[in-house]
């Protein structure tokens, strides 16, 4: 099982809180369990391609890009099985598929570089994820419905998924700089505004952000605790989209 799912606890929450806060805002549906299966199998596909990628260009081992094959070859079919079969009556969701393309050949690039940890990357991915809110949640009310309401929950997901990516850092692999740490405070300066323009409610989970990205660096924190912190900040942000919006 390790071989197959990446221990990446931001991931995982960044592929949930979009998802399931468009779902609960529109009308639960049972098209929403295999559009989650194919979505869930889409990206670890995506996930063991870039990683054969990566390890076949710097690779020494030969071993070592192939033990990624087998997991995106049969993730990749699970996700059409699943993925495609909706598709047949609502053609739309191939169109979103493809407005996911762009930010996916950006991490292909990246992870061919072997820059995976470029925060240019991380944003790159942070958008199509994101964007989720507004199929899950058209796919909810039906062929008739609108898109407009999915708008507010997917930008608050963004905004706060964007700011991760350099908090994180900060956190981690760029601990101790200064300039990591002045953009990571100056990103959430400015979230906190436009998230409460989307609802004066939203401004309570981003004011916590803001203060965990200003005290939180420099605290020796563990790696794992950061992960389950990312985490409860995604599902207190969930139960605050689908209470206020």
């Amino acid at each position: 099982m390790s071989r197959w799912v990446p221990n990446q606890h931001g991931a995982w929450a960044m592929l949930a809180v979009p998802f399931l806060a468009g779902t609960l805002l529109g009308r639960p549906r049972w098209a929403h369990v295999p559009l989650l299966a194919a979505w869930l199998l889409g990206y670890l596909a995506v996930y063991h391609a870039q990683q054969w990628l990566r390890l076949t260009r710097i690779g020494r081992n030969p071993r070592a890009p192939r033990r990624h094959v087998r997991p995106a070859v049969c993730c990749g079919a699970g996700a059409a099985a699943f993925g495609l079969p909706l598709a047949v009556g609502r053609p739309w969701l191939l169109w979103a598929a493809a407005c996911a393309v762009p930010f996916i050949a950006v991490n292909f690039l990246y992870a061919y570089a072997n820059r995976e940890r470029a925060l240019a990357n991380g944003l790159a991915a942070v958008v199509p994820a994101c964007a989720m809110a507004l199929v899950t949640l058209r796919v909810g009310v039906g062929v008739g419905g609108s898109w407009g309401a999915g708008v507010a929950p997917a930008v608050a997901c963004l905004l706060y998924f964007a700011g991760t990516v350099p908090y994180v850092k900060t956190m981690i692999r760029e601990r101790g700089s200064r300039a990591y740490y002045r953009g990571s405070v100056a990103y959430h300066c400015a979230a906190l505004p436009l998230a409460a323009a989307l609802s004066p409610w939203l401004a309570v989970p981003f004011a916590l952000f803001l203060a965990r990205a200003v005290v939180l660096p420099g605290r020796g924190v563990r790696v794992g605790v950061v992960g389950v912190g990312e985490v409860a900040c995604g599902v207190g942000l969930l139960g605050v989209l689908v209470a206020v919006l």
